[in-house]
């Protein structure tokens, strides 16, 4: 009974109309610190407790401040991932044609799937989870215009969901009705997937992995390349306000592929991460804590990042805002005796010493120049040469900022303060006056056993609204 209350809940919450709510100036407020008060961190999401277990090598993340799990599991209490076949019903076609649980999020029985789910966040995540948890599903994307390339099934799956139902409808129709029913029923499932989350596990960081996404990877097909998302992407983002609405973290990707142009790799960066700040200030009372997924690796390549390219991901999210930056990796890494002595290597001799250093300059930036109540970021966001990073010339408890030519400036000429919630000033000096946060009364939902039943109920509004630009379309171009 308790567990239907629960669901029904979720559904209730999720459906209700959206009223447009004004944002928080990216300058003027910064989102909390989510793991050990600290301005900035890195959390290791790789599964490498075989390397200890199997081969003797215990990787010495803790020694350079790299947060990990308990025992070094890859599933645990500071950083939970959930995979498709490994939390709910979560509905997708194989590469082979079968269609798993309904295969398209129209026809996944909804009550079931939340049951499931709930089962397993409860039996994984302690009641008092305060952690990272991640929901990877990526075989689909909710607007249907995205779907493309292999995606392209859930489109003609869709409309052969339509011709089942309906008989006699144009083409046009036909793409119409499928179009309007996939979105909005990929919409409830995920809605309610996160707002179920949010309700059996309230303080933890609640998000899907590679939301919001750039698309700005088309560095050989057009002239002049900066990095910026195309506009249309940036428009059809606005379009999924609700699950900005409904997530309690961010997470983008910045995977970095080993064919990006070396000159071009911080734009491309730089502007996915502006996207999801852009996103993270509406429709809620404080930004969304943002935390891009990053790799040890290139993408689709064994070669480890290189220093400059450690500056380009970790750096760069430092410097512009970022709570953290979440480490993913597959079981490659542990695989063998060789790859475990690689990595081990690699942590010690590059990724360790990197990350030590700009999580401590992020502190140390923070307590200097805003009382330990706010964040260290770029006064101007496209001045990309400023970074927090402790320079080894300077005198043990000096601080400076060392950009691509190692030159020292002054952290005040470059970085400012983005105060935490509740604090106010310059240097975040002074405790802030709280208005009065309203938050939209939600419609009656019905008790709904599947997601087709949900999104057909006349009285629920499942429009989107638009959210205005941020000082990151605002900045200058390089």
């Amino acid at each position: 009974m308790i567990l239907e209350r629960i669901i029904w809940i979720c559904i209730t919450f999720c459906t209700a109309s959206v009223r447009p709510l004004a944002g928080n100036s990216w300058k003027q407020a910064a989102a909390s610190p989510i793991i050990q008060h600290k301005p900035f961190v890195v959390v290791w999401n790789l599964p490498t407790i075989r390397c200890q277990e199997h081969f003797g090598i215990r990787l010495p993340l803790e020694v350079y401040g790299i947060v990990e799990n308990k025992g070094n599991v890859f599933r645990g209490q500071n950083m939970t991932i959930f995979y498709k076949n490994k939390f709910g019903l979560y509905p997708y076609i194989s590469p082979q044609g079968d269609w798993h649980n309904g295969g398209i999020p129209q026809k996944v029985k909804l009550k079931r799937h939340l049951e499931k789910a709930a089962k397993e966040i409860t039996e994984l995540l302690n009641n008092n989870f305060q952690g990272l948890a991640v929901v990877d599903w990526e075989e689909w994307r909710p607007l249907w215009r995205r779907n493309w390339g292999p995606k392209m099934a859930y489109r003609e799956a869709s409309k052969q969901w339509v011709r089942k139902r309906f008989h006699g409808l144009s083409p046009e129709e036909q793409t119409h009705l499928a179009q309007v029913e996939f979105e909005k029923a990929a919409r409830v499932l995920m809605e309610t997937t996160l707002a179920l989350g949010k309700k059996l596990r309230p303080h933890g960081f609640w998000g899907f992995y590679r939301f919001p996404d750039c698309f700005n990877d088309k560095w050989g097909k057009v002239e002049n390349y900066t990095g910026q998302c195309n506009p249309k992407e940036v428009l059809w983002n606005d379009q999924l306000m609700w699950l900005w609405k409904i997530s309690s973290a961010l997470y983008p990707s910045i995977y970095l592929p080993l064919k990006v142009p070396v000159l071009y790799r911080q734009h491309y960066v730089h502007h996915r991460l502006g996207e999801a700040f852009r996103v993270a200030q509406f429709g809620t009372e404080h930004p969304l804590p943002v935390l891009p997924y990053s790799r040890v690796s290139y993408r689709r390549s064994s070669k480890y990042l290189t220093e400059a390219d450690l500056i380009n991901t970790i750096g760069e999210s430092a410097a512009v805002g970022s709570a953290g930056v979440v480490l993913w990796g597959d079981l490659s890494y542990s695989r063998s005796l060789e790859s475990c002595k690689s990595l081990h290597h690699y942590i010690t001799t590059t990724l360790g010493p990197y990350i030590a250093n700009v999580t401590t300059a992020a502190n140390r930036c923070s307590r200097q120049l805003c009382h330990g109540n706010g964040r260290c970021v770029r006064c101007d966001l496209s001045e990309l040469g400023a970074f927090l990073h402790l320079d080894h010339q300077l005198q043990e408890g000096d601080f400076g900022i060392t950009d691509f030519q190692d030159q020292n400036v002054s952290m005040q000429d470059h970085f400012q303060c983005q105060c935490y919630p509740k604090w106010a000033g310059t240097h975040c000096e002074r405790p802030q006056r709280i208005e009065p946060f309203e938050i939209p009364k939600p419609n009656q939902a019905s008790h709904y056993n599947n997601v087709y039943d949900a999104v057909h109920d006349g009285d629920i509004d499942l429009g989107s609204n638009i959210c205005p630009t941020s000082i990151y379309g605002k900045e200058k171009e390089r």
